[in-house]
């Protein structure tokens, strides 16, 4: 239960003297010989200027025996939960989207990704619809951007991604996703500061979103709580990390 050996490091990650999105998401692949690693924006649209964005707004895939790296994935503004389909074994992950196109624009999303991939940031929002804030423009990125697959809402800031296959929940939950949505900041009417649920079937979402659990504001819109990440412990049971709550809470069925 501890760990007394000093780290070392294995591969340098984007960082200061800005770091705009500072943390970092993690998974390895099934064999553990890769790991994936989701790398935040140093902006909004690039108003920092576009060299402080190298090798930034990606996904990256790192060789867990020599640090070596490569992109992944790009055009991801701010990807998080970063987790392996159970039917189709592809990778998923959360994107938080970019801000100050209004409370309904542009929505958040989790998508699978694909290697090689490019998804539209900065110069395209949700596939190619193009944001006419970022200059230069680039025609040729915007036309290779791919749509997600799957839009949350505006704004509701999703940082936690987690499929279930236990059996401590009811069997509707089998094989679907939990996301945890942070909330947003900046929006008149508050969107997210929940924990929701997204039905698949055959590896894609199938259905609308449903509210797992909610009652982090209260009718004040005062947070007492904002959810990040999700997992799922050997029992089955739902993890939510909560950081303005300072708490972990675990759900699990009515009957355990």
């Amino acid at each position: 239960t501890k760990i007394t050996a000093p780290g070392t490091v294995l591969t340098p990650l984007p960082g200061g003297p800005i770091d705009h999105h500072w943390t970092k998401s993690l998974v390895a692949s099934r064999d553990g010989s890769l790991l994936y690693v989701g790398i935040g924006s140093n902006s909004n649209i690039t108003e920092n200027g576009i060299q402080a964005e190298k090798d930034r707004a990606a996904i990256w895939e790192v060789d867990r025996a020599t640090g070596r790296y490569r992109v992944f994935a790009s055009g991801l503004r701010n990807p998080n939960g970063l987790s392996w389909e159970p039917q189709s074994g592809a990778l998923w992950a959360v994107i938080n989207e970019r801000d100050e196109l209004g409370p309904n624009l542009v929505p958040d999303y989790m998508t699978s990704v694909k290697d090689g991939a490019f998804y539209g940031w900065p110069y395209s929002y949700y596939g190619q619809h193009v944001d006419p804030r970022v200059m230069p423009q680039r025609p040729d990125l915007v036309a290779k951007a791919i749509p997600p697959d799957y839009a949350l809402s505006s704004h509701v800031a999703p940082l936690g991604l987690a499929f279930y296959t236990g059996t401590n929940l009811p069997d509707l939950y089998r094989n679907g996703a939990f996301v945890g949505e942070h909330g947003s900041w900046n929006r008149k009417s508050f969107n997210g500061y929940k924990v929701v649920f997204v039905p698949f079937k055959d590896g894609h979402p199938d259905g609308k979103p449903q509210d797992v659990v909610t009652g982090f504001l209260d009718k004040d819109n005062k947070a007492h709580g904002r959810p990040v990440g999700v997992a799922v412990d050997k029992s089955g049971a739902l993890l939510i990390a909560d950081d303005v709550g300072n708490t972990v809470w675990r759900v699990t069925s009515a009957s355990q």
